[in-house]
């Protein structure tokens, strides 16, 4: 008994850490200030003792805090579910169709990928956030986009809050000053003071408060619509990727074949159930997927197997011919290359003059691949790969001469 709660405090423990992390922290913390502010400035606007609607008002301020909250935790903590280490499909034959990790030294289900973050084979992953500081995936999708529709209606809820309360009380402010001045200073003496004095600095952290709830309402708000685009088409925002690559490699190729996306089950309503249920508990295993009539159990992991033996093909070798620190946003590699960092928790790569680069695919000023190891080995160390800006390499003779490029490279030409 002891080692079992030993073990559950030990498990608690490792999840709390997932708050000690700059996603989390700011998250909660515009959370924290909006609601805060909302609350003390609907105090000042519309005193919830005296009316009901007051009262209705500041209720619906904390439902919204609540609900907010309860979703964004359900989000991080529940997290989105891993595929079993050592995993493989009950048919052993069925393992041709599918990818092995050798990190969790198991196959990787249909729907999941490996998240360099988690460490973990991810079911049904749709991208890794650093909001949540968690994976969204198969059994936290629904909580991560209640999550991202309650966070813009409480916000828009508090903006409203925000401004009504800066026009009453500027406005009220302003009427008193020149009706007690030309009418009775001794009434201004008389009247009560407000429970919560509005002064310059109040007014400032309500400004700041409107911005961003404002700026939350747009950026969260655009996050859902995307969220609710790929959920309806039963699609995860990789697969959507896929799909787009599996277009690109059959017109690269020119060849007599059409990819059919396996999940859609036809109907927007039957999607919308794959993800949200009465029960809260997302249908199917994990594991396993129902696939529309005509399509193969199996047909998206053996896209992505043609898809990877594709990118061998069309990858290129690069050289390097300048040194690259690998950071984020470097000022020396240009203006342009500055602006343009991939916007991704993806990492870079350090580059040293003279090393060989292998880019599987590539934007106007960065290009992403595997560095080139030599026979040396280096203990611990796979694959070293990244992104990198395109001005540090050139593309080696033997390749130039070929018509190969990186995904993504020929559309920036």
């Amino acid at each position: 008994m002891g080692t079992f709660c030993s073990v559950i405090k030990f498990e608690n423990l490792q999840e709390l850490k997932r708050l000690c992390h700059w996603g989390p922290i700011i998250a909660l913390g515009v959370i924290a200030v909006c609601s805060t502010v909302a609350m003390i400035d609907s105090v000042l606007w519309y005193w919830p003792l005296h009316t009901t609607g007051g009262s209705v008002n500041f209720i619906m301020l904390i439902n919204w805090t609540v609900m907010i909250l309860y979703n964004y935790f359900n989000a991080m903590f529940v997290g989105p579910g891993f595929v079993p280490l050592r995993w493989k499909p009950e048919i052993s034959q069925d393992t041709m169709y599918l990818q092995y990790c050798k990190v969790c030294q198991a196959y990787k289900a249909p729907r999941s990928h490996h998240c360099r973050k988690c460490n973990r084979c991810v079911m049904k992953m749709d991208h890794h956030c650093p909001w949540i500081n968690n994976c969204c995936g198969y059994q936290n999708h629904a909580s991560f986009t209640l999550f991202l529709l309650l966070a813009p209606l409480g916000c828009i809820h508090a903006a409203f809050i925000f401004v009504m309360t800066m026009y009453t009380q500027l406005y009220n402010r302003l009427s008193f000053g020149w009706n007690t001045v030309k009418i009775d200073m001794s009434a201004a003496r008389r009247d009560p003071l407000p429970v919560v004095p509005f002064g310059l600095a109040a007014f400032a952290t309500t400004l700041f408060a409107l911005g961003l709830a404002l700026g939350t309402t747009i950026a969260v708000g655009m996050l859902f619509f995307i969220q609710m685009k790929i959920i309806l088409r039963n699609k995860t925002s990789i697969e959507s990727w896929i799909e787009e690559k599996a277009k690109d490699r059959i017109q690269y190729y020119q060849l007599d074949e059409v990819f059919v996306f396996p999940y859609d089950m036809g109907s927007r309503w039957r999607n919308f159930k794959q993800v949200f249920t009465w029960s809260g508990v997302p249908e199917g295993d994990g594991l396993e997927w129902p696939v529309r009539e005509g399509c193969h159990p199996y047909s998206l992991t053996i896209e992505q197997l043609k898809q990877k033996a594709d990118k061998r093909v069309r990858s290129v070798r690069y050289k390097v011919i300048e040194d690259y620190s690998g950071a984020c946003c470097p000022l020396n590699k240009g203006i342009k290359t500055f602006f343009t960092s991939p916007c991704t928790e993806e990492p870079r790569i350090r580059l040293q003059k003279g090393e060989f680069i292998l880019a599987t695919r590539g934007l106007r000023y960065w290009l992403y691949g595997d560095k080139i190891l030599d026979d040396s080995f280096i203990e611990g160390v796979s694959r070293i790969r990244g992104w990198f800006p395109r001005k540090c390499v050139e593309k080696c003779p033997c390749d130039a001469e070929t018509d190969q490029a990186p995904e993504g490279e020929k559309k920036n030409r």
